[in-house]
C-alpha cells in the first residue's frame, strides 16, 4: 500500500468513528460544512499518529456551539472572536473554527477578523501548502487547492499565497519555516526563501514570547541542525539570536577544518545523541540543547591574536555565560532555564584541566559542588564538546571523562557529594561560638564547607576544633 493510500485509510478510520462521525453527521444535518484541516491531515500523509483534531466549518461560533454542545462532555471558548470553539469528547479534544478570511494592518500580528465563505478561502491564509490541505466529512474528500500533497511528498516548503503576503500577515511564519525544515526534513523553495531573507527584519515586530516558543519548538525536534542553519542563513538569527550568527565568522584557535559555528552545530547534534542515549524516551531537554548550541558564543568578543599568529579566546566561557544570560532574558525565558544555561556555559571548559593533569579529590568535589543540579547536563555538554577528528585525542578525552565520572560516583558513594554540607550546621556553629544569627555564621559555614571540599568529611569533633581555631583568628 502506498503512503497516500495508507493515509486515506487512516483518515477513513478516523472520520468513520465517534466523535468525528457524530460531529460530521450533526453538521451535515444542520446544513453546514465541516472539514479536518492542517496538521492532522499532513501528519496522516507522513504516516504519523494523528492526535490533535482541528476542524474548519462554514458555521459561525454560536452555531458551532449549538451543534456541538448536545454531543460533547464539555464545550468552551478558545477564542470566540476568532471563530474557535473547543469541545471535549472523553479523552479527545477537538477545536472547530469558522472559515476565516483575515486581513492585517501590516504593522502588528493582530488580524482584523473576517469570517470567510469557503474552505479554499480559509486554506489560502494558512502558513504553508503542506498545512493547507483538508478532508471534508462526513465523506472522505481531500481538498488540496494549492498542491500541498505534492509539496509534502517532495519535501518542499511553499506558501499558498505569495510569500510576501503570507509573511507580512504573520512574520513568525518565517521562523516556523526554519522549524519545519528540521521537523519535516523539508527545503524552502527559492521564491519563499528569497522573501524570507528580504522580510527577516519583520520578525522584530513579533513578541519575544512568541519568538521564544518557536525557537523552543525548533530545538525540540529530533534533528534541529538543518533548521538552525536555515535560521542563520535567512538572516533571522542576526536579529533574534545575533550571538549565534556571529559564530559563523570565527575560526577556532587551532585553525582546524571546522569553524566555531559548525563546531557548535556538531556539539548540538552530539549532545542530543548523548541525551537520548542516557535518557531514552524522555522529552527533549531544551535547556541542554540551548547550552550546547551557545556554549562558545563568547569566542568572537574574546578573540585575540598572540605572537606567532596563534588565536586565543581566553575566558570565553565566563563571557559567554554572561552573554547567554542577557540574551535569554531578552527572549523571556524563565529564570531556571537562564540560570542553568549560563552555568553550563561557564563550566563547560573546566574538565579539560582534568584531562591534562588529573585532579585531586578536592578538585572533584569542587566540580560537583559548582555544577550542583546541572552535573548530569554538564557531563553531556562536556562530552559533546569533543569534535576533533583526531581519533587518538578523542579517545584520550573520552577515557579521561570516563575516569572523572567514575571518581565522582566513587566519592559520591562514600561522601554523598550531591548533598555536600559542612560537618556542622548553622545552629551548631552558633552554639559552639556562642553567637546569634549574623554574617559571621555564614562566614564560618563557608569556611567549614571549604574544609569539607578540600579534605572530605572530618567528623563533628575535628570540625569543631578547626572552627574554634578559625574563630581565634577572627
Amino acid at each position: 500500500m502506498t503512503r497516500v493510500a495508507q493515509a486515506l485509510d487512516t483518515l477513513a478510520t478516523l472520520v468513520g468513528r465517534p466523535p468525528v462521525s457524530d460531529l460530521a453527521s450533526a453538521f451535515d444535518a444542520a446544513g453546514f460544512e465541516l472539514s479536518l484541516v492542517g496538521g492532522p491531515v499532513r501528519d496522516a500523509f507522513l504516516g504519523k499518529d494523528v492526535n490533535d483534531l482541528d476542524f474548519a466549518s462554514s458555521a459561525h461560533p454560536d452555531q458551532i456551539e449549538q451543534i456541538v454542545r448536545p454531543l460533547a462532555d464539555a464545550v468552551w471558548d478558545v477564542g470566540r472572536e476568532f471563530g474557535t470553539i473547543a469541545a471535549q469528547f472523553g479523552d479527545t479534544t477537538i477545536e472547530i473554527t469558522t472559515y476565516r478570511a483575515d486581513s492585517y494592518d501590516g504593522a502588528s500580528r493582530k488580524p482584523t477578523v473576517e469570517f470567510g465563505d469557503s474552505l479554499d478561502e480559509d486554506l489560502v491564509r494558512r502558513d504553508f501548502t503542506l498545512n493547507a490541505m483538508a478532508v471534508r466529512v462526513p465523506g472522505l474528500v481531500l481538498v488540496d487547492p494549492y498542491g500541498g500533497l505534492t509539496d509534502l511528498m517532495d519535501g518542499v516548503l511553499r506558501t499558498p499565497s505569495p510569500p510576501e503576503v503570507s509573511f507580512g500577515d504573520d512574520p513568525l511564519r518565517m521562523l516556523r519555516a526554519c522549524r519545519f525544515v528540521a521537523q519535516l526534513g523539508a527545503r524552502i523553495e527559492p521564491e519563499t526563501a528569497s522573501a524570507l531573507s528580504e522580510m527577516a527584519p519583520r520578525i522584530e515586530g513579533i513578541s519575544a514570547e512568541r519568538v521564544r516558543d518557536e525557537l523552543v519548538k525548533l530545538l525540540s525536534t529530533p534533528h534541529p541542525r538543518e533548521g538552525v542553519e536555515a535560521f542563520v542563513d535567512s538572516g533571522l538569527a542576526h536579529l533574534v539570536l545575533p550571538e549565534l550568527a556571529l559564530l559563523r565568522e570565527e575560526r577556532d584557535e587551532h585553525r582546524r577544518h571546522k569553524d566555531v559555528y559548525q563546531h557548535s552545530l556538531t556539539v548540538l547534534e552530539q549532545a542530543i545523541e548523548l541525551e537520548q542515549e542516557r535518557h531514552p524516551g524522555s522529552p527533549p531537554d531544551v535547556t541542554l540543547r540551548i547550552a550546547a548550541l551557545l556554549h562558545d558564543i563568547g569566542k568572537p568578543v574574546t578573540k585575540k591574536f598572540e605572537p606567532g599568529g596563534v588565536v586565543t579566546f581566553h575566558h570565553h566561557d565566563v563571557v559567554g555565560a554572561k552573554m547567554a544570560k542577557k540574551r535569554l532574558k531578552a527572549l523571556r525565558f524563565d529564570n531556571n532555564t537562564i540560570d542553568s544555561v549560563s552555568l553550563l556555559i561557564e563550566l563547560h571548559l573546566r574538565f579539560f584541566g582534568y584531562a591534562d593533569q588529573g585532579w585531586s579529590d578536592s578538585a572533584v568535589r569542587r566540580y560537583v559542588r559548582d555544577a550542583g543540579d546541572e552535573l548530569e547536563r554538564l557531563h553531556i555538554v562536556t562530552r559533546a564538546d569533543v569534535t576533533t577528528r583526531n581519533r587518538q585525542k578523542a579517545d584520550r578525552l573520552a577515557f579521561a571523562y570516563d575516569d572523572l565520572e567514575a571518581r565522582i560516583k566513587e566519592l559520591s558513594e562514600k561522601e554523598e557529594l550531591q548533598a555536600m554540607r559542612p560537618d556542622l550546621d548553622g545552629q551548631q556553629i552558633m552554639d559552639i561560638l556562642g553567637i546569634g544569627p549574623s554574617r559571621t555564621v555564614g562566614q564560618a559555614y563557608r569556611f567549614l564547607l571549604e574544609l569539607r571540599i578540600d579534605h572530605g568529611p572530618l567528623g563533628e569533633d575535628a570540625a569543631r576544633e578547626r572552627l574554634l581555631e578559625w574563630w581565634d583568628k577572627q
